[in-house]
């Protein structure tokens, strides 16, 4: 296997197992976990397997072309800080995985959690190994979304759904800031390729727009990363389940922040701006994540604030500028991993086994949980910063770098008092965590009797307190060769030389060091008895949390700025909004006119053909009447409606545009019936007739929408008569006839735009409407209208007959079986529609036809089936599954345009060819026709969709006419 292909497995193998576990029975957690444990372990070993290539060759690529011409590729690269943090994201993945199987409980949708944490997986490693910048916020934005489901998992929980919305809602803010970032480095640069714009880095701090560029990749950083003023979304994610917690906070989601900042060190690094404003934030959440952190009385809240500050350290020391900062900054970030996920999956032991994280109520656990309690000590003291544990090493490089002068300025005078005092917080609080659970009396109101958890829970503890043991004894030997791998990825040719020596000698960062393990368990000393009994939160700072500013916001925005918005511009009618888009329409289009001036040119009146002009005629006065009738009558504005569309295909007729002509027809004829089987639910128009100034008004309203019309009208026909005009010297008209066959393989020059060289327009469009019809399928599900007690005289008389008839029908009939179309004749059409759409499919390539007007006919067949047995026939004989056939549709072409980057071509790239069959001969044959194939099924779902939710109505209907009937006839 090439390394190639490896770093797209990586990328594809835990998608695919998410959607592969999803569909596992919801008590199959053995098989979920099982499967999902298969995935992460494959990913670890193909990014092991890639250490000797990158040793090698620096980084490993894939290039898979996707838009070239826009400079977007599926690019993935995969150095040796990528390669430090793929290892961390599969390898912890893989102990978190092991740790959920008996976290855990049985009466959860387990299966769902291992998908959740699969896809989560995959965005993150796609964060790393992504090799283009747009990319990279496409797997960003990805994890946003996953996150959020994963801290909502127990979504009955308020608190887990709170915290949820938070996380997307900073998190998601700031990714729209980092791709407004990223698109101005591709615009500076010329690139959005990794490489280039890591080698542009003297470019873009020269430039003019350096500090936007800066501003906007900081605040994607800091809200995923949980930097001040950030911070306060992440203690609220602690409702999600513990092994979502370890997970988010050791090796992915909040790492992502410093991760890129560490990414693009050698692009932004090493200005002023930058050293105050990382700095800063760094410092503020360093120092205000450890002294919030010892007044937590829940486990996981101590965790998360601790989470915060150590962040905050490694933000500090990348905010520098000084390569030897960036080495303790990539250091730390693995030293981080490993005791913080181990602690919260020993929080979550805690919890599971007592029944609470309060450490008010918790005490002298160690005497019945003794392993787990050691372990949990041991990564309480390499979090700390004790000595022989690996937090101990990557804090003397911090101190060593906090008493170096980098810039002359306050925040750097302040930076070596700050690494103490921030430091000493962390002993404190370390301190307080091992004492207030494991030693002391037992309480006595537990919820549980504690005791050791299953062995394989307590494993991926061991594994990873086993490695903070052994990093921290012999570094040169463990970390040492990865390390050096990774940092040379960041800084290049401006690596410093660095030691991971255990002793120094008697330096001033031992001293440093010394004195925060001192200062910090004096600390907890003095504040334990308050600690014991106080609130949750610090003292004289618990008004002062970002979460209340962050609440104010949101109801200013949504509710008072929403209901501000909604007084103003907002309407139930869909007459305002669609003239407020007409206007704004209107006024783009008019001003070019107004700043160049109106030049007729060849716009001269020409010969017109009288049969042609009588034609529009009949469209003009047709549409004219649908809307004079329109006020009255809805059923006449809809039948005039369709004449001026039947105008319409003649004209398209006319113009040699058979393709579009058969298209309009077919859409008419869904479109009319689905508007006539839903003017039922449409409110009756009032018929009265308010003299005064209400009728004044009524006539000024339509006498402007007439105006509107005209206007827009006048201007869409001055458009269309001076293309129609006009020769050009070249046009894409011509590109597009010269390449349609011999590179489309198809002499329908219309179809072969759609299904080929527009491609990728006509995926987005086919994507749209199934979300259209989703939506009107779940508007109308949630729609329940009042029953008709009193029917109008027409269908009064029609029941009447109906029951008279009553000795010579069926059992099931319905009045729609005995109207004037008979209803076997509609059944009959069945079968023939279907092979007429068929045929409008298979001669869709060379001939007017194809996969949208081919779903569109067979749609039709089921809107005649609707209309000959109506609602019965819905219920007991539709076997059609619309939701699959939209999937279906959109899977296949997705599979389709994939198919080309087997061959090294871009996405939706096309082949066509003949194909030899027995006695046949040479048949035409391209791959755009499976395309094509997916696009009729999307569409005949999509249809059959909104048909389905139309006869819904009608079954409810009916079923609250006849409640409503017997209901009159028990009072009768």
């Amino acid at each position: 296997m090439t390394d190639e292909t490896s770093l797209v497995l990586m990328i594809v193998l835990p998608f695919a197992g998410s959607l592969a576990v999803i569909v596992l029975p919801k008590n199959a957690r053995n098989a979920a976990a099982t499967l999902a444990g298969a995935v992460a372990l494959i990913g670890l070993v193909l990014a092991a397997g890639s250490y000797r290539s990158i040793l090698d060759r620096g980084a490993v690529r894939s290039d898979i072309q996707w838009l070239p011409t826009l400079g977007l590729d599926f690019t993935l690269r995969m150095d040796g800080f990528a390669w430090l943090f793929a290892m961390l994201i599969s390898g912890i993945g893989f102990l978190v995985v092991i740790y959920a199987r008996y976290y855990m409980s049985p009466e959860d949708p387990v299966p769902r959690f291992f998908s959740f944490l699969l896809a989560f997986m995959g965005s993150m490693l796609g964060v790393v190994i992504s090799g283009n910048l747009i990319l990279l916020v496409v797997f960003w934005e990805l994890t946003s979304i996953f996150s959020f489901l994963l801290i909502g998992y127990w979504h009955r929980n308020a608190s887990a759904r709170d915290g949820a919305r938070m996380a997307l809602t900073i998190t998601g803010l700031g990714g729209l800031g980092l791709l407004a970032g990223f698109l101005l480095i591709g615009h500076l640069v010329g690139s959005y390729d990794l490489d280039r714009v890591l080698a542009s880095g003297d470019l873009i701090r020269s430039h003019g727009l350096y500090v936007p560029i800066l501003v906007l990749v900081l605040l994607g950083a800091f809200t995923k990363s949980a930097q001040f003023p950030f911070h306060f979304w992440l203690p609220n994610a602690m409702a999600a389940p513990t092994p979502v917690s370890a997970y988010l906070h050791s090796a992915t989601m909040v790492k992502a922040g410093v991760f890129l900042l560490a990414r693009l060190w050698p692009v932004l690094a090493g200005t002023y701006e930058w050293f105050w404003i990382v700095g800063f934030a760094g410092m503020m959440s360093f120092v205000l994540g450890a002294y919030f952190a010892i007044f937590q009385r829940d486990v996981k809240g101590l965790l998360a604030y601790s989470t915060i500050s150590h962040l905050g350290l490694i933000t500090l020391l990348l905010s520098l500028g000084s390569p030897l900062g960036a080495v303790a900054a990539i250091f730390h970030m693995i030293n981080h991993a490993t005791f913080k996920a181990s602690l919260f999956m020993a929080a979550g032991i805690i919890d599971h086994e007592t029944g609470t994280r309060d450490m008010q109520r918790l005490g002298g656990l160690f005497r019945f949980m003794p392993y787990t309690a050691t372990l949990a000590m041991v990564a309480s003291a390499a979090m700390a910063g004790v000595p022989l544990l690996n937090g101990f090493l990557s804090k003397e490089m911090f101190f060593a770098e906090a008493i170096a002068t980098h810039a002359d300025s306050i925040l750097d005078t302040a930076a070596p008092y700050a690494a103490v005092l921030g430091s000493a917080f962390a002993v404190a609080y370390s301190v307080r965590f091992i004492h207030s659970v494991f030693f002391g009396p037992l309480p006595a109101d537990l919820p549980r009797e504690p005791h050791e958890p299953p062995f394989f829970m307590r494993f991926p503890i061991q594994l990873l307190v086993l490695a903070c043991l052994l990093v921290g004894i012999v570094p040169g030997l463990t970390i040492g060769p990865f390390l050096h791998t990774a940092v040379t990825a960041v800084l290049g040719s401006a690596t410093p030389e660095y030691s991971l020596a255990v002793w120094h000698g008697f330096t001033i960062p031992l001293f440093m060091s010394v004195l925060a393990l001192a200062g910090g368990a004096i600390l907890y000393l003095l504040l334990k008895d308050y600690l014991a009994r106080c609130e949750d939160g610090p003292p004289y700072l618990r008004r002062l949390r970002g979460q209340r500013v962050f609440e104010r916001v949101v109801v200013a925005v949504s509710w008072r700025g929403a209901r501000f918005m909604e007084s103003r511009l907002g309407t139930r009618r869909l007459q305002p909004q669609l003239r407020l888009l007409v206007v704004v329409a209107v006024i783009a289009a008019a001003w070019p006119f107004y700043r160049l001036g109106f030049d007729p040119g060849r716009l001269t009146v020409q010969g017109a053909d009288v049969s042609f002009a009588g034609i529009w005629a009949i469209g003009v006065l047709c549409a004219l009447g649908a809307a004079w009738q329109a006020k009255f009558h809805r059923l006449f504005a809809l039948i005039l409606l369709g004449g001026a569309g039947l105008v319409t295909c003649i004209t398209f007729v006319w113009f040699s545009a058979p393709d579009l002509a058969l298209t309009q027809l077919l859409v008419e004829v869904v479109t009319t019936v689905l508007i006539l089987l839903g003017l039922r639910w449409l409110p009756k128009r009032s018929t009265d007739v308010t003299p005064g100034l209400a009728t004044t008004g009524a006539r000024l309203r339509r006498y402007r929408d007439l105006a509107m019309a005209v206007t827009c009208g006048t201007g869409m026909t001055m458009i269309a008569y001076a293309v129609m005009t006009r020769t050009p010297p070249a046009t894409i008209a011509d590109f597009f006839l010269t390449k349609a066959y011999s590179e489309g393989g198809g002499r329908n020059v219309v179809n072969v735009i759609l299904v080929d060289f527009r491609g990728f327009d006509t995926f987005g469009e086919i994507t749209v409407l199934s979300i259209v019809a989703l939506t009107v399928f779940a508007l109308l599900r949630r729609f329940r209208p009042a029953p008709d007690n009193v029917a109008p005289p027409e269908q009064q008389r029609l029941q009447r007959a109906f029951d008279e008839a009553r000795p010579y029908r069926e059992a099931g009939d319905t009045v729609s079986d005995y109207l004037l179309i008979p209803a076997v004749i509609m059944q009959w059409l069945f079968p023939v529609i279907i092979v007429f759409a068929a045929y409008l499919f298979m001669r869709g390539h060379d001939l007017p036809g194809g996969g949208f007007v081919a779903g569109i006919a067979l749609a039709t067949a089921f809107i005649l089936q609707y209309l000959a047995a109506g609602t019965r026939w819905v219920e007991d004989r539709l076997r059609v599954l619309p939701v699959n056939w939209i999937g279906f549709g959109l899977l296949l072409a997705a599979l389709v345009g994939a198919g080309s980057w087997l061959f090294g071509y871009p996405f939706l790239t096309s082949y066509s060819g003949y194909v030899e069959l027995p006695l046949i001969g040479s048949v035409p044959a391209a791959s755009a026709t499976l395309f094509d194939l997916g696009v009729f099924s999307l569409v005949l779902g999509a249809t059959v969709l909104m048909l389905i939710a139309l006869a819904h109505q009608s079954i409810r209907r009916l079923r609250a006419s006849r409640i409503a009937a017997q209901g009159n006839e028990e009072i009768a």
